[in-house]
């Protein structure tokens, strides 16, 4: 077989990924903040992009210049009621004729102080700009610039710049060692040791690496912890649990022996072990009852409230509303929609006077940027709007009934029906929220596995059998308190096929503890609940 070179023409179709499909398909999945993110920093670099609100402006700018026009010239035709004051708008009152006079040659300064018959000085005490000046200086600032703020007038006022800045809990901690210590190396330990504390206020278990990274005692360090954990908040500098709320206690003066016997044995109060506990700290069941309540009361996590992130408000981008012909309504957010325009006049007139090639190219290239992302946000808000509205037909008895009602679904579905691949499904549902009757709901919500139906029937929503499953338990007596596997029954009964791995894994992710768990916790607070009762009871049997 000879290899032979030749010439062939071939014609094939492919997908390519051009900047501006690979740009739209980056903005599909994009939530509504980043998305503002990502246009204000189009907006930026591209001088040829414009926000559409600019141009409303531009056009309310003309319309109150016309307006002032109009407004000047009634002012003009009712000058006659205003002449007479000497400050109104009367026509006559600004004739060039009549300020003929500001031009007029007054002559030398004796020549107007002999028209005068006084003194220029008891006139005009001082120049005007003097005068103009001194008035500016003592006069109140009236506007954040002059304040120092850096705005440029009303409109840029930003309220945000007066806010402080959020205190975390490492600066909390370093202000408080800059009173306690003096000495440079106490201050270096301390230091050292807040760095290692956590978001929570705990240390590390073991800090026997910092004396040697120091090149300190264990000694010291531990002297410098110990001033460290009376810092504020109460608990912070801890290094285990138990440790957290003894300092805390101490705070409050209530870490007798039988409460640090308590603290000691956590695990045994997280098993709702009381009679154990009640052993230990050698109290009866009212003292062991108050103990554990003063526990509640404490704050196992004390650094949570410092340094804790800012939330963003959720937005939703699609709202659903009731129809009036029984249906669902779908309509996207139109304030979670950056409105841009391309600038086509600018351009115009700049392509007029460009002369060198570089700018006509880098001109060329932002108008078919600008082009490029003004389409593509137009098909992201049509691409989200089509899907959501197949998630509402498809998930229509979620609407109507709730959460019981909610039908498997998947990407293929949605994908199908409104003809589109699932990839470009699974970018629009990617943090997009949907307003709803139901509350707000993230699109990825809607879908949810199947399960097999008992009976061979429909399917069955995962998510809806998570709710059966927490409407069974919450229902559920203290005495008769459902295992995994009398749940599984009793879907099973309800058409539902389901195995009893699948009710644990359900069950956990809910964080619903398991039947013993809930059997202790049940019974512990119906003791309470009767011993309660039954004080109250004796009290009021008791003889005046």
């Amino acid at each position: 077989m000879a290899l032979t070179q030749r010439l062939e023409f071939r014609q094939s179709q492919s997908l390519v990924m051009t900047p501006q499909l690979m740009q739209a398909i980056k903005l599909l999945q994009l939530s509504n903040l980043d998305l503002t993110t990502f246009v204000e920093e189009e907006l930026e670099r591209n001088p040829l992009l414009e926000r559409a609100n600019d141009e409303a402006g531009g056009e309310a700018s003309a319309d109150a210049g016309q307006y002032g026009e109009e407004a000047r010239g009634q002012d003009d035709s009712n000058g006659d009621s205003l002449g007479d004051d000497g400050f109104g708008g009367s026509a006559e009152a600004f004739e060039p004729g009549q300020e003929e006079w500001m031009s007029r040659d007054l002559g030398t300064r004796a020549e107007i102080e002999q028209t005068l018959d006084t003194g220029l000085d008891n006139v005009f005490s001082e120049e005007p700009a003097e005068a103009a000046a001194r008035n500016a200086q003592d006069a109140a600032p009236t506007t954040y610039t002059e304040w120092g703020g850096g705005a440029s007038g009303d409109e840029d006022y930003n309220l945000e710049a007066f806010v402080a800045a959020e205190m975390t809990l490492a600066a909390h901690l370093a202000e408080q060692l800059s009173v306690a210590f003096t000495a440079p190396a106490q201050r270096m330990i301390g230091q050292y040791l807040i760095d290692l504390v956590d978001e929570a206020g705990y240390l590390p278990p073991d800090l026997g690496q910092a004396a040697e990274r120091l090149g300190a005692s264990q000694q010291d360090v531990e002297d410098v912890l110990a001033v460290l954990q009376k810092f504020d908040p109460p608990g912070v500098c801890a290094r285990n649990l138990s440790e957290c709320l003894a300092i805390q206690l101490r705070e409050l003066d209530r870490y007798d022996p039988a409460m640090q016997a308590l603290v000691e044995h956590l695990d045994l109060l997280a098993k709702r072990d009381i009679a154990s506990l009640r052993k230990l700290c050698g109290v009866d069941d009212e003292d062991i009852a108050d103990m554990i309540g003063e526990i509640r009361r404490l704050n196992p996590k004390p650094g949570m409230k410092f340094g804790s992130a800012r939330l963003q408000t959720m937005v939703p981008d699609v709202y659903v509303r009731p129809g009036p012909d029984g249906g669902w309504h779908v309509e996207l957010n139109s304030d979670t929609l950056p409105r841009v325009l391309v600038n086509q006049t600018y351009y115009s007139e700049l392509s007029k006077k460009i002369g060198k090639d570089g700018d006509k190219s880098y001109f060329t290239d932002a108008l078919q940027n600008a082009t490029w992302l003004v389409r593509a946000l137009d098909q992201r808000a049509r691409t989200i709007l089509k899907v959501a509205t197949e998630i509402v037909r498809q998930q229509d008895g979620f609407f109507t009934h709730g959460v019981a009602h909610l039908r498997p679904l998947n990407l293929k579905a949605v994908a199908d029906a409104i003809q589109m691949h699932e990839s470009t499904v699974s970018r629009v549902t990617a943090n997009k929220y949907m307003a709803t009757n139901r509350g707000t709901f993230e699109l990825k919500y809607f879908f949810t596995a199947s399960i097999a139906s008992a009976d061979g029937g429909e399917a069955h929503s995962a998510e809806a059998v998570r709710h059966h499953i927490k409407q069974l338990i919450d229902s559920e007596e203290p005495t008769a308190i459902l295992s995994d596997d009398t749940i599984v029954e009793r879907l099973r009964a309800s058409g539902i096929d389901i195995a009893r791995r699948t009710v644990a894994k359900y069950r956990e992710a809910m964080r619903i503890p398991s039947s013993v768990q809930r059997r202790r916790d049940k019974q512990s607070a119906l003791g309470n609940v009767l011993s309660t009762a039954m004080s109250d009871r004796s009290r009021n049997t008791e003889p005046a």
